[in-house]
C-alpha cells in the first residue's frame, strides 16, 4: 500500500495544497492521467463532505465500516455506489483501504487514504452510503487489512468488469468482498476459495447488459476494461456479471454482515 493520508483539518487548511493534490489524485482513480485543476469551490465542497463523513462515522461508535462512493453516473445500468473502500478508525482520525486502477492501465494497486483524499477524486455525486458490519465482524476486517494481510487477496491485473467467478483479473469492489471472505474464513488461502466462500454465503453479482458495439469498444480503446474471463454464453448473450457495489450492499444486508446503515450527502 502506499499513499499515506493528510489529516482533515491539514487539507482544510490548505486549499492551494488540496487543489494540486486533487490533480494528482485523479492518475489513481481509473481516470487518464490528465492534468486539470479543480475549481476551489468543488475543493471546498468535498473536504466539507469528508468533514462530514468523519463526524457520523465518529458518532457511529463504529470502528470499521464499508463505504461507497458515487465516483460515476452509473444510473443507465441501474446502479447507484460506483466504488467501495474499507475505512477504519485509529485513534481519531479516519484512514480508507481500497483498490484503485493506475490511469486508465490494466494494473491496480492498494492504497491507504485520508478521508479527505477519498472524496477529492472528482466524484460524479457527494454521497456515501456506510455499511456498519457487527463488532465481531469489525474486529476481523481490521485484522485483514494490515500488512501483509491486506494484499493477500490483491490481483494487480485489473479490469472495470472483471467476472466475479474468475481470478485472470480484479476490480476495485471485488477486492473488498474478496478481503471480506478472507477475513471471516482463516482457512482461506486464495482467492478462487474466496470467490467459492462468497458464493456459499449467497453473494449475488449484478448483470449489466452491454452490446456487442459496447464491449468492443470498450475492449479496443481502454486498457482497463476486458472482457475475456466472461463466460462466452453470458458475455455473447450482452449479460455481464459484475461486483458492483450495490450488489456488495445488498449481500451485507442480506447476510446479516451490515449491523446497520446510513447516507451522508
Amino acid at each position: 500500500m502506499s499513499l499515506r493520508p493528510f489529516s482533515i483539518k491539514h487539507l482544510l487548511a490548505s486549499l492551494v495544497l488540496a487543489q494540486g493534490l486533487c490533480a494528482a489524485l485523479a492518475a489513481h482513480a481509473g481516470q487518464a492521467c490528465e492534468q486539470t485543476i479543480p475549481e476551489a469551490t468543488a475543493v471546498r465542497a468535498q473536504l466539507d463532505m469528508a468533514v462530514k463523513t468523519v463526524e457520523r462515522l465518529n458518532a457511529s461508535g463504529a470502528d470499521v465500516v464499508i463505504i461507497g462512493r458515487i465516483g460515476q453516473d452509473l444510473s443507465k445500468y441501474q446502479q447507484r455506489y460506483s466504488h467501495l473502500a474499507i475505512a477504519y478508525r485509529d485513534e481519531q482520525q479516519w484512514y480508507v483501504v481500497h483498490k484503485l486502477n493506475e490511469c486508465g492501465t490494466a494494473v491496480s494497486n492498494l492504497y491507504e487514504q485520508g478521508m479527505g483524499q477519498f472524496f477529492m477524486d472528482s466524484p460524479f455525486l457527494l454521497e456515501a452510503y456506510v455499511a456498519v458490519p457487527p463488532p465481531e465482524v469489525q474486529e476481523k476486517l481490521r485484522a485483514a487489512i494490515v500488512r501483509p494481510q491486506v494484499t493477500r487477496m490483491h490481483e494487480p491485473q485489473y479490469s472495470m468488469l472483471a467476472y466475479p467467478w474468475a481470478s485472470r483479473y480484479q476490480q476495485s469492489n471485488q477486492w473488498i468482498t474478496e478481503t471480506l471472505a478472507l477475513a471471516l474464513e482463516p482457512q482461506i488461502s486464495n482467492r478462487e476459495q474466496a470467490q467459492a466462500w462468497l458464493r456459499f454465503k449467497g453473494y449475488a453479482p449484478d448483470t449489466l447488459h452491454l452490446g456487442p458495439m459496447t464491449r468492443l469498444g470498450g475492449r479496443m480503446f481502454k486498457a482497463n476494461i476486458a472482457f475475456d474471463d466472461h463466460p462466452n454464453a453470458l458475455r455473447f448473450s450482452d449479460r455481464i456479471e459484475t461486483t458492483t457495489a450495490d450488489s456488495v450492499f445488498t449481500f451485507l444486508r442480506r447476510s446479516g454482515l451490515e449491523a446497520s446503515h446510513f447516507v451522508i450527502q
